[in-house]
């Protein structure tokens, strides 16, 4: 391991973790638990000012910076080996506008933090399926959601960004300021510098929903996904679903004589007047074979939110692969009905989201995001308590994305672990991705926030700047 004497300059107000200080070990844990890296320091930040000092550290001192909210990154983007974690974790405000329906949160908070603050006034941001996520890494990626078909992603709800540079520079961006790094940041992840507090648009929701899950037994999971394919055709934008296949987990508000056995799932989310989300949810209850427990109902939209974090907590070995694709052909669904039947670990548990709606309805030049014109997100996840069985988990995973390669349209950047710069470039497509790399060459050149799903900066030559619209 690297050791580094140096530390942040004196203004800096936050800790900084050595790895002979007694909170290294905890300090330096992230979610996914395969993931074991030791940083040469950790500097955890409690405002902007420390967020710039950090930066400069770390180019100073030639430290490759890892920067961490949630800690949430499926690959483990928020640790490094012998560089410098900027911890943001402490930098948790949120500040609610109920009459401009706009909220302001710091790089630190939760997802869940976020729901409680704005739910308090009937309102939220379309953002995340699990409360523990970081909301920065989340945002920056796209944002998937329960209520993206009604309202769009994460991104799409962004007012303005405040950014720390490579430089150490503080800016802000917006449509009408720093326009070309604000559309980067919507989809682009970390590649452009640390957005330390976002602005985002907020929507009235619940606070009541009809949300839960229908669960069928898993032999029935080919004959249910076709009902489903074609029930999922004309339903409103309000409707949000995924289909998950499982062992049934132990968790409270699922039966015990139900536990460990194998099965699928249709979880909704309907974000309108309930009574309109039961007319909406009665073909796929009463059309195919009866299911095996119904716990769709009206609760409240923080309840919800936070129904997959028993599935998803802290400290397992988590392996993912991902893919879009365009229709649940009947292929698609053989594929994911005959792999799914092969799950093994009672913790291994995969959903395919359903896109579409207000997804589309943003023009895919607007921001950095690919993939508004995907039907489906495949999230390929094979989960262990820890290393024992992790590799025979890794491989199914492996398996089951290999067989439906011949489908596949692209990839959600925030779904993708250690795949290199052709996976990467996928996410975007080739005239976005050339786009990208001329923009990381004006805010980034020498590629310092390089521990994501890096987007190396183009080479230096004759170009139409970083704000050129991207090629048709």
């Amino acid at each position: 391991m690297a050791t580094v004497t140096a530390a942040p300059g004196p203004s800096f107000r936050g800790r900084v973790v050595r790895p002979e200080d007694p909170t290294y070990d905890e300090d330096r844990r992230v979610w996914n638990g395969s993931v074991d890296r030791r940083p040469a320091l950790i500097a955890c930040c409690t405002g902007v000012a420390d967020v710039m000092d950090a930066v400069r550290f770390a180019a100073a001192e030639g430290l490759p910076p890892a920067v961490r909210s949630g800690g949430h990154s499926f690959p483990g983007h928020s640790v490094c080996d012998d560089g410098l974690v900027i911890d943001l974790s402490a930098m948790r405000g949120i500040r609610v506008d109920p009459e401009a329906r706009t909220v302001r949160a710091q790089a630190g908070v939760l997802l869940g933090e976020l729901d409680r603050e704005t739910q308090a006034f009937g309102l939220a941001v379309p953002a995340g399926i699990v409360t523990t996520t970081g909301l920065a890494g989340l945002t920056l990626g796209g944002g998937i959601g329960w209520l993206m078909r009604k309202y769009g992603l994460t991104i799409d709800q962004l007012l303005s960004v405040d950014v720390v540079t490579a430089d150490g520079s503080f800016l802000k961006a917006s449509e009408k300021e720093n326009a070309d790094l604000f559309w980067g940041i919507r989809g682009g992840g970390g590649n452009f510098g640390i957005v330390t507090e976002f602005e985002f648009r907020l929507h009235p929701v619940g606070p009541v929903v009809l949300a839960g899950p229908l669960l069928w037994p898993m032999e029935e999971s080919a004959q249910l996904l076709r009902l489903y394919r074609d029930w999922i055709t004309d339903v409103p934008d309000e409707l949000t679903t995924a289909v998950v296949h499982r062992r049934v987990p132990p968790v409270p508000f699922m039966p015990k004589e139900l536990h460990g056995r194998p099965v699928v799932m249709v979880v909704c989310c309907y974000a309108g007047p309930v009574e309109d989300g039961e007319r909406v949810l009665r073909p796929l209850r009463e059309a195919g074979p009866p299911p095996l427990l119904d716990l769709c109902a009206p609760k409240p939209f923080t309840a919800h939110q936070a129904m997959f974090d028993p599935s998803f907590p802290r400290g397992r070995w988590y392996y993912f692969k991902s893919c879009d694709v365009a229709r649940l052909e009947d292929e698609v669904i053989d594929i994911t009905a005959a792999h799914a039947a092969r799950i093994s670990s009672p913790l291994t548990a995969f959903p395919v989201f359903q896109l579409g709606g207000a997804i589309r309805r943003v023009g895919d030049d607007e921001t950095a995001f690919g993939g508004r014109s995907s039907g489906h997100t495949f999230n390929i996840n094979g989960t262990t308590e820890g290393p024992e069985g992790f590799e025979a988990e890794r491989e199914w995973a492996r398996g089951l994305w290999s067989a439906l390669a011949p489908y596949q349209t692209g990839v959600y950047s925030n779904f993708l672990m250690e795949e290199g710069e052709d996976r990467v470039a996928q996410a975007y497509g080739e005239a976005k991705y050339r786009r990208l790399r001329e923009l990381k060459r004006h805010y980034d050149p020498g590629n310092l926030f390089r521990l994501n799903q890096n987007i190396p900066p183009a080479a230096p030559g004759p170009t139409a700047g970083p704000d050129a619209p991207a090629a048709a």
